[in-house]
C-alpha cells in the first residue's frame, strides 16, 4: 500500500539556496548562454564608475589646488575624460541588462513548459494531491519571482560585488588604514547576513504557499459560481476567500518586516561608516597623511562601498523570494511522474479490433484501502460491455486503469496482449478514447471542441460525424451552428449538450476502444433518447466498456460486468443475470422500483 505522502507535490525535502539556483541555472541553460559577455559589459559598467572618485581627486589636488594655482586646461580634460567614461558605461549597463532580459525570459520560457508538460505527465492522483489553483502558481506566478529577481536583482547582485571589490581595492590605494574602519563597521553586517537571510528565505517560502492558496480560493468561488449562488452561500464563500488572503497579508507583512528590518540595519551601519570616515580623514588631513582630494575621493568610494552593500541587502531579500518559487516549480518537476510515457522505447499498436485484458489487477489509493482485488478477465473485440454496482464499488477505478489515468499496483492492463504501460501515449490517445461523465468544453467555438482530437478535420467531415450519430437536427437548431459559442467550460450549453458534443468529439476522434464513464447520467428524458441514439453509432464496430450507472445502458450491453467491493461478482448478459438470485438482480429489481414499471 502506498503512504501517505505517495506521489503528493512537494513531499521531498527542500534543497537548500545554493542548490536549488544551481538546479534552477541547469534547467534553463538559456540562462547561461551568453553570460561571459554580458558579465564582461556589467564588469565595464561598474568599472567606470570609479572614474567619478578619481576625477574628483585629480581635479582637486593637480587641478584646482595646482601649485601654480587653478589649471583651466586640466580641469577641462579631466572633466570630458570623466563625462565620456560615464557615457561609455551607460552604453555598457544597457547592454548588459538587454542580454540578460533575452536570455532571461528565454530560460524562463523554458521552464514553464518544462513544468507544465510534466504536470500532464502526473497521474490524475498526484494532481488532486494539490488545489488547482496552488498547482497553476507553480508555473505561472512562482516563476514570475524568478523573472524579477534574474533580471533586476541578478545583475545588481553582479553589479554590487564587482563594484564592492573595485571600491574596497582602491580604498587600499588610497589609504589602507581608513579601508580598515570601513569593514571594521561593516564587520557585524557580514556576521549577521547569513543567519537573517535564513529567516529571510523561510517568510518568502511561506508566502509563496499563501498565493497558491489565494490563487486555489479565488479559482474555486469562480468555477463554482452557479453552485454558490444555488445555496446562497455568497457570504460563506466571501470569508473563505478573505481568510485566504489575510493569510497571504500576514505572512507578506512578516516577510517585508524582516527585509526592513535587515535593510535598515545596513543604512543604519553605512551612515556610520560615512561620520567615521569624516572624523577618521579630518584627522588624518590636518596631520598631512592625506589631501582634500584624496579624502572627498575616498569619501565616494565609501558610497560606492556602501551602495552595493544596501542594495546586496534588498537583493539577497528578493533572492529568497525568488528561491521559494524556484522551490515549488522545482517540487513539480521532482515529482515523479508515476504514469510515464515509454515513447520511442515503448510498443505501438496498429490500428484494429482491441482485445482487453486484466491480469489479476488489484489496486490501493495512498493511505486507503484497496478498491480493486484481483480482477482477472478478458474482453472480446467489438463487444459492448456495461460495468454496473454500487457507488464506491471501483467502476471508474477501473476505466482510469484501462485508460491509463493510474497504474494497478499489481497486476497487468493489457491492450492485443500489451501491457499499457509498454503502449506509447500517442499511440494509447489515439486507440483508446475516454468520455467522461461531464465533456469538458474549452471556451471556444462547438467546431473546434468537436475537433480537438483531431485539428486536422474539416468542417465537412463534422458535420458528417453529427449527421451519422443522428444528431444533425440538434446541430441545425443551435443559433449558430458550429459557430456557436460554448463559453467557459461549455456552460452555454446544457450538461445533456455538452455530453453531446463530447460524443461527437469522440466519434471524430475514430477510437478503436471506447470507455464511457456514467455518459447518460444526469440528463433529461428527451436528451437521453438523443444520447442513446449517438451511443449506438459512435460504439458500432469498436470495443466500448460503459460505466453504467442507469440499467437500460446495461440492458443494451452485450455483456455487462458486476462489481461489488472492488471484484467481479457475476458476468453475463443483461438477460441471464436478472434471471437469477445476485447482485445485478437485486440491483435490478431497485431500478425497475424507481423507474415506477
Amino acid at each position: 500500500m502506498l503512504g501517505a505522502d505517495a506521489g503528493r507535490i512537494g513531499a521531498a525535502a527542500a534543497p537548500g539556496a545554493v542548490q536549488t539556483l544551481r538546479r534552477g541555472v541547469q534547467l534553463s541553460p538559456e540562462l547561461r548562454r551568453g553570460i561571459g559577455w554580458t558579465l564582461l559589459l556589467a564588469a565595464g559598467a561598474t568599472a567606470g564608475r570609479v572614474v567619478v572618485p578619481f576625477a574628483v581627486q585629480q581635479t582637486i589636488d593637480h587641478g584646482l589646488l595646482a601649485d601654480g594655482g587653478p589649471d583651466a586646461s586640466r580641469v577641462g580634460r579631466l572633466l570630458v575624460g570623466g563625462a565620456v567614461v560615464v557615457a561609455l558605461t551607460a552604453v555598457c549597463a544597457y547592454l548588459a541588462n538587454v542580454r540578460l532580459f533575452r536570455a532571461t525570459e528565454a530560460g524562463l520560457a523554458t521552464l514553464r513548459v518544462r513544468a507544465f508538460r510534466h504536470v500532464h505527465d502526473l497521474s490524475v492522483l498526484t494532481q488532486s494531491t494539490e488545489r488547482r489553483g496552488s498547482l497553476v502558481s507553480r508555473v505561472t506566478s512562482d516563476v514570475d519571482t524568478i523573472s524579477n529577481f534574474v533580471q533586476y536583482g541578478g545583475l545588481l547582485l553582479v553589479l554590487s560585488t564587482l563594484q564592492l571589490t573595485i571600491a574596497t581595492v582602491l580604498m587600499l590605494v588610497y589609504s589602507p588604514l581608513l579601508t580598515g574602519v570601513v569593514w571594521l563597521c561593516f564587520l557585524p553586517v557580514f556576521l549577521l547576513a547569513k543567519p537573517m537571510q535564513r529567516k529571510v528565505s523561510q517568510a518568502y517560502g511561506l508566502v509563496r504557499e499563501r498565493v497558491g492558496e489565494v490563487l486555489a480560493a479565488v479559482s474555486e468561488s469562480v468555477v463554482g459560481a452557479a453552485t454558490i449562488r444555488a445555496y446562497s452561500v455568497e457570504r460563506r464563500t466571501a470569508q473563505r476567500v478573505d481568510h485566504a488572503v489575510m493569510q497571504h497579508r500576514q505572512a507578506a507583512v512578516s516577510a517585508q518586516v524582516r527585509v526592513a528590518t535587515t535593510f535598515s540595519f545596513g543604512v543604519l551601519v553605512s551612515g556610520l561608516v560615512s561620520a567615521v570616515v569624516v572624523v577618521v580623514g579630518t584627522w588624518r588631513g590636518v596631520h598631512g597623511h592625506v589631501t582634500l582630494g584624496e579624502l572627498l575621493a575616498f569619501l565616494f568610494l565609501v558610497q560606492l562601498f556602501t551602495g552595493p552593500v544596501q542594495v546586496g541587502t534588498e537583493v539577497l531579500n528578493e533572492m529568497q523570494n525568488a528561491i521559494a518559487g524556484w522551490r515549488r516549480v522545482l517540487a513539480v518537476l521532482d515529482t515523479p511522474a508515476d504514469v510515464a510515457d515509454p515513447g520511442a522505447a515503448g510498443t505501438p499498436l496498429p490500428r484494429g479490433p482491441i482485445t482487453v485484458t486484466f491480469e489479476h489487477v488489484s489496486y490501493a489509493y495512498p493511505a486507503g484501502p484497496t478498491v480493486l482485488h484481483d480482477v482477472d478477465l478478458s474482453i472480446a473485440p467489438r463487444s459492448r460491455v456495461a460495468i454496473v454496482g454500487e457507488t464506491g464499488s471501483g467502476k471508474t477505478t477501473f476505466a482510469k486503469l484501462l485508460t491509463r489515468l493510474m497504474d494497478p499496483a499489481s497486476g497487468r492492463v493489457l491492450i492485443d496482449g500489451v501491457d499499457v504501460r509498454q503502449v506509447p501515449f500517442e499511440t494509447l490517445r489515439r486507440r483508446v478514447v475516454m468520455v467522461p461523465q461531464d465533456g469538458f468544453l474549452f471556451d471556444t467555438s462547438l467546431l473546434d471542441n468537436t475537433r480537438f482530437a483531431r485539428p486536422g478535420a474539416s468542417v465537412d467531415d463534422v458535420v458528417l460525424a453529427y449527421t451519422e450519430l443522428g444528431l444533425a437536427d440538434w446541430l441545425e437548431g443551435l443559433p449558430h451552428g458550429l459557430d456557436t459559442a460554448v463559453g467557459q467550460r461549455g456552460e452555454q450549453l446544457s450538461a445533456g449538450e455538452r455530453q453531446l458534443v463530447a460524443l461527437a468529439r469522440a466519434y471524430l476522434a475514430d477510437p478503436d476502444l471506447l470507455v464511457l464513464d456514467e455518459a447518460t447520467s444526469a440528463v433529461d428524458p428527451a436528451t437521453e433518447v438523443r444520447i442513446q441514439r449517438a451511443l449506438d453509432g459512435l460504439t458500432r464496430g469498436r470495443t466500448s466498456i460503459a460505466i453504467a450507472h442507469r440499467l437500460s445502458t446495461a440492458a443494451a450491453a452485450d455483456e455487462v460486468l458486476v462489481v461489488d467491493a472492488g471484484v467481479v461478482v457475476q458476468r453475463g448478459p443483461h438477460d441471464e443475470l436478472v434471471a437469477v438470485p445476485g447482485p445485478y438482480a437485486t440491483l435490478h429489481e431497485s431500478w425497475v422500483a424507481q423507474q415506477g414499471m
